[in-house]
């Protein structure tokens, strides 16, 4: 929809708290609503947008002493996937501070359901902020596929008392989701912080899947950069996997 077309558009005690809306190409943009007990401040995120590769809006909340920052993003299938990855940490990169809870939900058209190297691609970018995703459940479902191609993802060692749930509402050929916080971030607390696990028995788990790592992926290609990614993908996620991090109280 058009941005003015989002204005004609009345939702019963919700208000447009964030959006971006295509100008050259049809469907696409997203939007978030809030509810009119909230205050949210929108952050500008427009100069990141490109219509297919990276459509994105943002806002800061404050809910009982605790700050949010919540993205939505869209995807497209037929969008530049390299583009939206590098954008994509440039924009956490923005808005990232360790006191700071970060959710992250939208259309990304990638599923869920299966391993494969965009997903793998995205969970090491994601990783690198604390960010998992946490949809299991497919949300388009069709005559002839079942994917997971909506997903959210948080920070579970912060937001570890929640709950996440399919919402087939008919208005979409995707289902919603619904996610719950039993109990609200809290933020970074003096007297505690977190740590990754690093001892003989991780250091040697570390060693040791490095070692039977095969790097094939790294080798099936003569682009330089693109080995890099491969290597660097591949380290990575051995490498959190190894060292997990850890909340430790002084």
């Amino acid at each position: 929809m058009k941005a003015l077309e989002l204005q004609n558009i009345n939702i019963d005690h919700y208000t447009i708290g964030a959006q971006f809306s295509r100008t050259t190409h049809a469907k696409g943009g997203v939007v978030i609503y809030t509810h009119n007990s909230l205050h949210p401040a929108a952050i500008n995120l427009s100069k990141y947008c490109e219509e297919k590769d990276i459509e994105i809006c943002g806002i800061k909340l404050e809910v009982q002493s605790s700050v949010f920052c919540i993205l939505t993003v869209y995807r497209s299938p037929s969008g530049n996937f390299n583009h939206f990855l590098g954008t994509l940490d440039v924009v956490l990169q923005f808005v990232y501070s360790p006191s700071l809870g970060i959710i992250i939900c939208g259309d990304i058209n990638i599923n869920y359901l299966v391993v494969t190297e965009q997903r793998k691609q995205l969970d090491n970018l994601l990783l690198l902020y604390n960010l998992v995703g946490i949809v299991d459940f497919p949300t388009r479902l069709s005559n002839t596929s079942t994917t997971a191609i909506d997903n959210v993802f948080i920070d579970v060692s912060t937001f570890h008392d929640y709950l996440i749930t399919p919402f087939p509402n008919g208005l979409s050929d995707h289902d919603a989701q619904i996610l719950a916080f039993k109990t609200l971030y809290s933020g970074w607390s003096p007297g505690s912080k977190f740590v990754r696990k690093v001892d003989q028995q991780t250091i040697s788990d570390f060693t040791y899947t490095l070692s039977n790592e095969s790097w094939s992926d790294v080798f099936n290609t003569d682009d330089v950069n693109l080995m890099y990614n491969s290597f660097l993908n591949t380290y990575l996620r051995i490498f959190y996997a190894s060292f997990p991090l850890t909340r430790v109280t002084n």
